[in-house]
Protein backbone atom coordinates (compact mmCIF):
# COMPACT_ATOMS: atom_id res chain seq x y z
CA UNK A 1 0.00 0.00 0.00
CA UNK A 2 1.45 3.50 -1.49
CA UNK A 3 2.08 5.80 1.45
CA UNK A 4 2.65 9.39 1.27
CA UNK A 5 3.96 12.03 3.37
CA UNK A 6 2.57 15.89 3.08
CA UNK A 7 3.72 18.74 4.65
CA UNK A 8 2.22 22.10 4.11
CA UNK A 9 3.71 25.43 5.67
CA UNK A 10 2.88 28.40 2.70
CA UNK A 11 1.48 30.33 5.07
CA UNK A 12 0.46 31.01 8.84
CA UNK A 13 -0.13 26.83 9.18
CA UNK A 14 2.12 24.34 9.73
CA UNK A 15 0.34 20.87 8.53
CA UNK A 16 1.15 17.45 8.02
CA UNK A 17 -0.56 14.57 7.01
CA UNK A 18 -0.96 10.55 5.64
CA UNK A 19 -2.31 9.38 2.70
CA UNK A 20 -2.97 6.03 1.77
CA UNK A 21 -3.59 4.31 -1.55
CA UNK A 22 -3.73 6.01 -4.53
CA UNK A 23 -6.32 7.27 -7.27
CA UNK A 24 -9.85 6.83 -5.76
CA UNK A 25 -9.01 4.68 -3.01
CA UNK A 26 -6.97 7.65 -1.91
CA UNK A 27 -7.38 8.08 1.81
CA UNK A 28 -6.21 10.54 4.74
CA UNK A 29 -4.79 8.39 7.49
CA UNK A 30 -4.03 11.41 9.92
CA UNK A 31 -4.38 15.29 9.34
CA UNK A 32 -2.18 17.45 12.04
CA UNK A 33 -3.02 21.36 11.82
CA UNK A 34 -1.40 24.03 14.23
CA UNK A 35 -2.39 26.86 13.46
CA UNK A 36 -0.09 30.37 14.02
CA UNK A 37 -2.50 32.65 16.77
CA UNK A 38 0.26 34.87 17.53
CA UNK A 39 -0.85 36.86 14.29
CA UNK A 40 -3.94 38.01 15.44
CA UNK A 41 -2.70 40.71 17.61
CA UNK A 42 -1.25 42.16 14.42
CA UNK A 43 -4.43 42.20 12.25
CA UNK A 44 -2.63 39.93 9.61
CA UNK A 45 0.03 37.16 8.95
CA UNK A 46 3.74 38.72 9.61
CA UNK A 47 6.10 36.91 7.34
CA UNK A 48 9.42 36.47 9.69
CA UNK A 49 6.78 35.40 12.63
CA UNK A 50 5.10 32.96 10.45
CA UNK A 51 8.64 31.66 9.37
CA UNK A 52 9.87 31.26 12.63
CA UNK A 53 6.95 29.41 13.99
CA UNK A 54 7.16 27.30 11.35
CA UNK A 55 10.47 26.06 12.22
CA UNK A 56 9.56 25.27 16.08
CA UNK A 57 6.14 23.58 15.00
CA UNK A 58 6.98 21.46 11.82
CA UNK A 59 8.98 18.62 13.68
CA UNK A 60 6.04 17.86 16.19
CA UNK A 61 3.24 18.32 13.63
CA UNK A 62 4.98 15.48 11.63
CA UNK A 63 5.76 13.31 14.32
CA UNK A 64 2.29 13.71 15.77
CA UNK A 65 0.58 13.23 12.20
CA UNK A 66 2.78 9.49 11.54
CA UNK A 67 1.96 8.38 15.08
CA UNK A 68 -2.21 9.00 14.31
CA UNK A 69 -1.63 6.93 11.06
CA UNK A 70 0.05 4.36 12.92
CA UNK A 71 3.04 4.26 10.73
CA UNK A 72 7.10 4.98 10.87
CA UNK A 73 8.84 7.09 8.05
CA UNK A 74 9.99 3.73 7.14
CA UNK A 75 6.41 2.68 5.60
CA UNK A 76 5.86 6.17 3.69
CA UNK A 77 7.09 5.69 -0.31
CA UNK A 78 7.83 9.56 -0.47
CA UNK A 79 7.20 12.94 1.37
CA UNK A 80 4.98 15.62 -0.52
CA UNK A 81 5.49 19.41 0.44
CA UNK A 82 3.93 22.50 -0.65
CA UNK A 83 6.68 24.27 -2.65
CA UNK A 84 5.00 27.13 -4.03
CA UNK A 85 3.04 29.73 -3.94
CA UNK A 86 3.26 31.08 -0.56
CA UNK A 87 5.43 33.45 1.78
CA UNK A 88 8.94 32.28 0.64
CA UNK A 89 10.55 32.27 4.15
CA UNK A 90 7.38 29.84 5.63
CA UNK A 91 7.67 27.57 2.14
CA UNK A 92 11.60 27.44 2.29
CA UNK A 93 10.80 25.94 6.24
CA UNK A 94 8.78 23.03 4.84
CA UNK A 95 10.96 22.91 2.04
CA UNK A 96 13.77 22.26 3.42
CA UNK A 97 12.66 19.88 5.87
CA UNK A 98 10.85 17.76 3.69
CA UNK A 99 14.12 17.47 1.69
CA UNK A 100 16.17 16.78 4.97
CA UNK A 101 14.03 13.83 6.10
CA UNK A 102 13.84 12.62 2.68
CA UNK A 103 17.69 11.95 2.56
CA UNK A 104 18.02 10.88 5.59
CA UNK A 105 15.49 7.95 5.21
CA UNK A 106 15.91 7.56 1.20
CA UNK A 107 12.74 8.63 0.10
CA UNK A 108 11.88 10.55 -2.75
CA UNK A 109 10.58 14.45 -2.24
CA UNK A 110 7.14 15.92 -4.38
CA UNK A 111 7.19 19.15 -5.04
CA UNK A 112 2.88 20.22 -5.25
CA UNK A 113 1.59 23.69 -6.28
CA UNK A 114 -0.16 25.03 -3.36
CA UNK A 115 -3.78 25.62 -5.97
CA UNK A 116 -2.99 22.15 -7.61
CA UNK A 117 -3.26 20.91 -3.88
CA UNK A 118 -6.68 22.82 -3.44
CA UNK A 119 -7.97 20.83 -6.66
CA UNK A 120 -6.86 17.03 -5.26
CA UNK A 121 -7.93 17.74 -2.20
CA UNK A 122 -11.64 18.29 -3.15
CA UNK A 123 -11.52 15.30 -4.92
CA UNK A 124 -10.68 13.25 -1.83
CA UNK A 125 -14.07 14.74 -0.01
CA UNK A 126 -15.81 13.77 -3.31
CA UNK A 127 -15.18 11.03 -4.89
CA UNK A 128 -16.89 12.47 -8.02
CA UNK A 129 -15.10 15.91 -8.52
CA UNK A 130 -12.89 14.35 -11.36
CA UNK A 131 -11.85 16.18 -14.36
CA UNK A 132 -13.01 17.30 -16.80
CA UNK A 133 -14.80 20.60 -14.74
CA UNK A 134 -14.67 23.83 -14.32
CA UNK A 135 -12.93 25.51 -11.35
CA UNK A 136 -13.24 28.14 -9.08
CA UNK A 137 -10.28 28.35 -6.55
CA UNK A 138 -10.73 31.03 -3.63
CA UNK A 139 -8.41 31.70 -0.80
CA UNK A 140 -6.43 33.91 0.88
CA UNK A 141 -3.99 34.59 -1.55
CA UNK A 142 -5.48 33.92 -4.77
CA UNK A 143 -8.99 33.74 -7.00
CA UNK A 144 -8.58 31.43 -10.01
CA UNK A 145 -11.13 30.19 -12.81
CA UNK A 146 -9.64 27.26 -14.14
CA UNK A 147 -10.65 25.02 -17.29
CA UNK A 148 -9.43 21.37 -16.04
CA UNK A 149 -9.89 19.11 -18.85
CA UNK A 150 -7.72 16.57 -17.29
CA UNK A 151 -5.33 16.50 -13.88
CA UNK A 152 -2.31 18.19 -14.46
CA UNK A 153 -4.00 20.28 -17.38
CA UNK A 154 -5.23 23.56 -16.54
CA UNK A 155 -6.15 26.67 -18.05
CA UNK A 156 -6.51 29.96 -16.54
CA UNK A 157 -9.89 31.03 -17.36
CA UNK A 158 -9.62 34.44 -15.71
CA UNK A 159 -8.27 35.82 -12.09
CA UNK A 160 -8.18 38.70 -9.51
CA UNK A 161 -6.20 41.94 -10.62
CA UNK A 162 -5.86 42.47 -7.41
CA UNK A 163 -7.25 41.21 -4.15
CA UNK A 164 -7.57 37.79 -3.49
CA UNK A 165 -11.38 36.85 -2.33
CA UNK A 166 -10.60 35.92 0.48
CA UNK A 167 -8.13 38.57 1.09
CA UNK A 168 -10.83 41.23 0.42
CA UNK A 169 -13.17 39.54 2.87
CA UNK A 170 -9.96 39.91 5.39
CA UNK A 171 -9.65 43.39 5.13
CA UNK A 172 -13.68 44.58 4.94
CA UNK A 173 -13.50 42.42 8.40
CA UNK A 174 -10.71 44.69 9.48
CA UNK A 175 -12.92 47.91 8.30
CA UNK A 176 -15.41 47.07 10.37
CA UNK A 177 -13.60 46.43 13.66
CA UNK A 178 -13.55 42.87 13.11
CA UNK A 179 -11.19 40.18 14.77
CA UNK A 180 -8.51 38.55 12.42
CA UNK A 181 -9.17 36.63 10.43
CA UNK A 182 -11.90 38.71 8.99
CA UNK A 183 -13.49 36.63 6.94
CA UNK A 184 -14.91 33.94 9.33
CA UNK A 185 -16.51 36.77 11.32
CA UNK A 186 -17.92 38.55 8.64
CA UNK A 187 -19.61 36.08 6.90
CA UNK A 188 -21.47 35.75 10.58
CA UNK A 189 -22.14 39.35 10.71
CA UNK A 190 -23.37 38.89 7.19
CA UNK A 191 -26.09 36.66 7.56
CA UNK A 192 -27.38 39.06 10.58
CA UNK A 193 -27.42 41.89 8.05
CA UNK A 194 -30.52 43.07 5.45
CA UNK A 195 -29.45 42.56 2.32
CA UNK A 196 -31.72 46.01 0.57
CA UNK A 197 -29.88 48.22 2.93
CA UNK A 198 -26.42 48.53 0.76
CA UNK A 199 -26.16 47.41 -2.39
CA UNK A 200 -22.84 48.06 -4.22
CA UNK A 201 -21.52 47.37 -7.44
CA UNK A 202 -20.68 44.20 -8.92
CA UNK A 203 -17.27 44.38 -10.10
CA UNK A 204 -16.26 43.90 -13.73
CA UNK A 205 -19.85 42.92 -14.66
CA UNK A 206 -21.08 44.37 -17.74
CA UNK A 207 -24.31 43.64 -20.30
CA UNK A 208 -21.86 44.21 -23.01
CA UNK A 209 -19.10 41.51 -22.20
CA UNK A 210 -18.68 39.12 -25.04
CA UNK A 211 -15.79 35.98 -24.78
CA UNK A 212 -12.91 36.95 -25.13
CA UNK A 213 -12.86 40.27 -23.44
CA UNK A 214 -9.85 40.78 -21.53
CA UNK A 215 -12.05 41.28 -18.57
CA UNK A 216 -14.50 38.10 -19.27
CA UNK A 217 -13.52 36.44 -16.73
CA UNK A 218 -11.28 38.24 -14.56
CA UNK A 219 -12.35 40.06 -11.02
CA UNK A 220 -11.36 42.84 -9.41
CA UNK A 221 -11.97 43.92 -5.40
CA UNK A 222 -10.18 46.23 -4.93
CA UNK A 223 -13.18 48.83 -6.06
CA UNK A 224 -15.17 47.54 -3.94
CA UNK A 225 -13.49 47.66 -0.70
CA UNK A 226 -12.83 50.84 -1.66
CA UNK A 227 -16.98 51.31 -1.68
CA UNK A 228 -17.54 49.69 1.01
CA UNK A 229 -14.84 51.83 2.86
CA UNK A 230 -16.10 55.19 1.99
CA UNK A 231 -19.67 53.10 3.00
CA UNK A 232 -18.07 52.96 6.51
CA UNK A 233 -16.88 56.73 6.58
CA UNK A 234 -20.20 58.35 5.93
CA UNK A 235 -22.16 56.06 8.60
CA UNK A 236 -23.48 58.09 11.83
CA UNK A 237 -23.74 54.82 13.41
CA UNK A 238 -21.33 52.11 12.51
CA UNK A 239 -22.51 49.16 14.96
CA UNK A 240 -26.21 49.67 14.04
CA UNK A 241 -24.82 49.72 9.67
CA UNK A 242 -21.89 47.29 10.49
CA UNK A 243 -23.87 43.88 9.60
CA UNK A 244 -25.91 45.25 6.47
CA UNK A 245 -22.43 46.61 5.36
CA UNK A 246 -21.24 43.25 5.61
CA UNK A 247 -24.04 41.70 3.71
CA UNK A 248 -23.87 44.10 0.82
CA UNK A 249 -20.26 43.48 0.34
CA UNK A 250 -20.48 39.63 0.57
CA UNK A 251 -23.46 39.93 -1.72
CA UNK A 252 -21.62 41.46 -4.47
CA UNK A 253 -18.41 39.47 -4.28
CA UNK A 254 -20.46 36.16 -4.08
CA UNK A 255 -22.88 37.33 -7.23
CA UNK A 256 -19.63 38.11 -8.90
CA UNK A 257 -18.20 35.22 -8.94
CA UNK A 258 -20.87 32.92 -9.39
CA UNK A 259 -21.81 34.96 -12.48
CA UNK A 260 -18.20 34.84 -13.79
CA UNK A 261 -18.32 31.16 -13.11
CA UNK A 262 -21.46 30.48 -14.71
CA UNK A 263 -19.99 31.94 -18.12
Amino acid sequence: MTRILGLETSCDETSASVVEGTGDAATIRSLVILSQDVHRVFGGVVPEIASRAHLTSIVPVVRQALADAHVTLDDIAAIAVTNAPGLVGALLVGVSYAKGLAASAGKAVLGIHHMEGHLFATSLEHPGAVPPFTALLISGGHTLLLDVPAWGTYRVLGRTRDDAAGEAFDKVGKLLGLPYPGGPHLERLAATGDPARFRFSRPMLRRDQQPGDADYYDVSFSGLKTALLLATRASDDIARDAPHLARGFQDALVDTLVAKTLR
